[in-house]
């Protein structure tokens, strides 16, 4: 007859069971938990309609998640005494059902409408981001339609001016990485500005498209709560509006590309600009956003880019363009960056100066990474 087994040897196995039971039943409360969450913000961000309603089914999104929440805690109850106790076992497994069940079909109706959202281009937007890019190519030649150039007068208050620019590509000089921080060493807004032989830069700007009366939100940019738009600007327009108006600090990094990859970098950007004209998307904090944008296109251009963690974390953005050779060679990045700080050159440029004193005075003392090797050609009349 075989020996059985004793009670102190089962006890292990029967502890290591109940743990492994307690462990799936944590993960799948917290995996539930989190779904509530994203379920709730979604809403809050991107549910339109009046706010007292969107409030209400807000609340009856996260009433029914709690409820599901803690549903199989009524499953698990097991009352004792007599038999007549034993409907309201049954009761509850019924109604734990029921509850756990009324929240997938709810789930379900929350990620079909979330599914169900696209980007648009027609809403009222805000004056600063009301229009797009429009671009006409002949050659070396680019005309663009809607430049914006307006002169702030507050953070919130400025002569809107939009123009139309032509652009001779053959005339293309430099490459500037400018970075804008407005929240904290960790985050900054990323530009690019182009420069030309005749003196005048363009900048370009991947930013939210909010609507009119709409504040920027960084836990709303991970809900679709804005669209996308890139904007090209004048340089006494965009970067005095950050240093001069709003009082960021910006820093200018001149940028070591060939002027092969400087015309793709710019081609790439009338490209993306095109694209959202043609086909609107939504930002994302994380992955769609003023600097990751940039680095796939320039990712294009410049083979073997690796991937780092300074592309979400776009304050440390020089430190990794300065790592992968881009920044002016043989120049520590600290001296980089005091030299690059534009604000006081900035300050000290009244606008009535215009465009080609600001950028001028902006670039004074910052260390050129262009390459010096070829002449750029005259314009052609």
């Amino acid at each position: 007859m075989p020996a059985q087994p004793s009670r102190h040897s089962t006890a292990p196995a029967s502890r290591t069971r109940r743990l492994l039971r307690g462990v799936g039943h944590l993960l799948r409360a917290l995996a539930l938990a989190l779904v509530i969450a994203w379920g709730a913000l979604a809403l809050h961000f991107a549910l339109p309609g009046p706010h007292p309603l969107v409030l209400a089914v807000i609340a009856l999104w996260v009433t029914l998640g709690l409820t599901a929440l803690f549903a199989p805690a009524w499953r698990r109850y097991r009352p004792h005494g007599s038999a007549a106790r034993q409907p309201l076992h049954r009761g509850l497994q019924r109604a734990s059902l029921a509850t756990r069940l009324a929240f997938a079909l709810a789930l379900l109706a929350v990620v079909i409408w979330w599914q169900q959202l696209t980007p648009r281009n027609d809403r009222d937007w805000a004056p600063d981001v009301a229009r797009q890019l429009v671009v006409e190519r002949h050659g070396d030649r680019v005309h663009l339609d809607n430049v914006r150039d307006f002169e702030w007068l507050t953070p919130d208050l400025a002569r809107v001016r939009w123009e139309s620019r032509d652009y001779d590509l053959s005339t293309l000089a430099s490459v500037d990485m400018i970075v804008s921080y407005w929240m904290g060493p960790a985050i900054a807004h990323t530009l690019v500005s182009f420069g030309f032989a005749d003196g005048r830069h363009l900048t370009f700007s991947v930013e939210i498209r909010r609507e009119r009366n709409e504040a920027f939100s960084i836990a709303g940019g991970f809900f679709k709560q804005f669209e996308l738009n890139l904007i090209a600007a004048d340089e006494n327009d965009i970067l005095r509006l950050r240093s001069n108006v709003r009082g960021e600090d910006v820093y200018l990094y001149s940028v070591g590309l060939t002027p092969q990859a400087r015309r793709e970098l710019f081609l790439a950007y009338l490209d993306e600009a095109e694209r959202l004209r043609a086909e609107p998307a939504f930002y994302n904090t994380l992955t769609s956003n003023c600097t990751t944008i940039v680095f796939d296109m320039v990712a294009r251009i410049v083979d073997g880019l690796p991937r780092d963690p300074r592309l979400i974390l776009s304050g440390y953005l020089p430190g990794y363009v300065h790592d992968v050779g881009g920044l002016a060679p043989g120049v520590a990045l600290e001296t980089l960056r005091q030299r690059g700080y534009i604000d006081p050159r900035a300050r000290a440029v009244p606008y009535a100066a215009g465009s080609l004193a600001f950028s001028r005075a902006i670039r004074d003392g910052v260390p050129s990474a262009t390459p010096p090797a070829a002449d750029i050609p005259e314009r052609s009349p």
